[in-house]
């Protein structure tokens, strides 16, 4: 690599196992010899706390660097290892004002090792985007990242306060897969709050979010930006519960593009109102939707084609169907094949297919009534006890949080059989 011909360095997918200095030495001679760099990518090997000693003053001197990917770096360490490591990193990091985005996602931030990453997205005023998939974090360390994000604001704010220029707002929240469910929705509702002046792009998918959390994070989170393009709450629970609450709110985002509700059970009822909500032509921007494994019926289908139809939907270019209940030549269907490739056509766009049409629908059901019976009859009692389970579950969290925080340790660390079952209590409560 020549430090001179690129700002990248780059040691992606090597599958380094680096435990020493003399290891990772052997590997750095670039970051010792430039400081040029803007991007730096260190994911897909694993770093042992010796190694990252030796790291973290090779980034420090990074004054330009605006992207740093540290996904993956920490494959077959040792629990005890990964803390003192991430913390070398991160503190390396804070001085940084440049760094505006940083990627951890697939390494393990649960209880016993997230305190680090707390303490730099407390600090690091410049972050722009955060990528957090798959840390298995849980609704305890979940919440605590969501509190520290919270923090964040507060520092972004005194930061412009004091006339610090370039100050960006926090424009991508993405984290799936972890297992942030219903609990830690209260706190993840206040920090897009906090941020909703900047909030952009927030992909939460298959985090176990109930219908209760999911209204909650829409109602008292997202409902406030107003400049959201992408949302992604793919693999969590809606129903007509959530539904509802997504209808209310969706009008909110005039610059939505791409909406992501698939695999949710968001049902012929659900359907019906976002339908609704979109049929009032508050969303002239979206461009993707995707409903796929969502239960929804020919009626729905229908709606869909009657928006589009009418020209409440202008940009709609991709819409995503597969594993719904209506057979492939329904007549809605086919109106929303036909009118999304003429609109492809006019646009002259030779790009990707997968940007445009409807998605192949090679697994879809039969539609029956039984569902939507079920939906009905045990929808309303969800929506009574909803708000209810949010504040039951994240007082839970918190007990949790409290706990760890008297006793100076984590909870999986000690004997405390009060907090421990607390902590399974809710871990049941969220898979029923």
């Amino acid at each position: 690599m020549n430090p001179q011909s690129t700002t990248t360095f780059s040691l992606v997918d090597r599958g380094l196992k680096l435990d020493t200095e003399a290891d990772t030495k052997s590997h750095t001679a670039d970051l010792e010899s430039s400081t040029s760099y803007t991007t730096i990518l260190l994911n897909g090997n694993t770093f042992g706390p010796a190694a990252c000693t030796h790291l973290s003053p090779l980034l420090a001197r990074q004054t330009n660097l605006s992207t740093i990917n540290l996904a993956d770096i920490f494959t077959s360490r040792l629990l005890s290892e990964i803390p003192p490591a991430l913390s070398s990193l991160l503190t390396s990091l804070l001085p940084l004002q440049k760094l505006e985005i940083v990627d951890l996602s697939d390494n393990a931030f649960g209880l016993n090792t997230q305190a680090p990453l707390v303490d730099f997205l407390k600090a690091h005023v410049p972050l722009r985007v955060l990528i957090l998939n798959n840390n298995g974090l849980g609704p305890e360390a979940g919440a605590n990242i969501a509190t520290a994000l919270s923090a964040l604001a507060d520092r972004k704010a005194e930061a412009r306060k004091a006339g610090k220029e370039e100050v960006p707002g926090l424009e991508t929240v993405i984290c799936g897969r972890n297992r942030l469910e219903t609990g830690s929705m209260r706190a993840w509702a206040s920090a897009l709050r906090k941020h909703a002046g900047g909030v952009k792009v927030v992909k939460m998918v298959q985090n176990g979010i109930r219908q209760p959390g999911i209204e909650h994070l829409l109602r008292e989170g997202l409902c406030g930006c107003e400049k959201l393009e992408v949302l992604d709450l793919q693999d969590n629970t809606f129903t007509h519960v959530g539904a509802r609450a997504l209808a209310d709110v969706v009008t909110r985002w005039p610059h939505l593009r791409e909406l992501g509700v698939g695999d949710s059970l968001l049902r012929a009822r659900g359907m019906g109102m976002l339908c609704d909500a979109l049929n009032k032509g508050e969303n002239g921007e979206l461009r993707t939707l995707r409903c796929q494994y969502d239960e929804i019926d020919s009626k729905g289908v229908g709606k869909l084609w009657s928006i589009v139809k009418a020209g409440n939907l202008p940009a709609l270019r991709r819409v995503e169907l597969n594993g719904n209940k209506f057979s492939e030549d329904d007549e809605g269907i086919e109106g929303l094949r036909i009118e999304l490739e003429k609109r492809r056509e006019d646009a002259g766009d030779e790009g990707e297919v997968e940007e445009w049409g409807i998605d192949e629908l090679d697994e879809l059901e039969e539609d029956t009534d039984e569902d939507d019976d079920d939906d009905d009859e045990q929808g309303s009692e969800k929506e009574e006890e909803g708000e209810e389970e949010v504040e039951r579950e994240a007082k839970a969290v918190e007990i949790v949080r409290d706990a760890e925080e008297e006793e100076g340790m984590n909870v999986s660390q000690k004997k405390d059989e009060y907090v421990d079952a607390l902590a399974e209590k809710l871990g049941k409560a969220e898979m029923v």
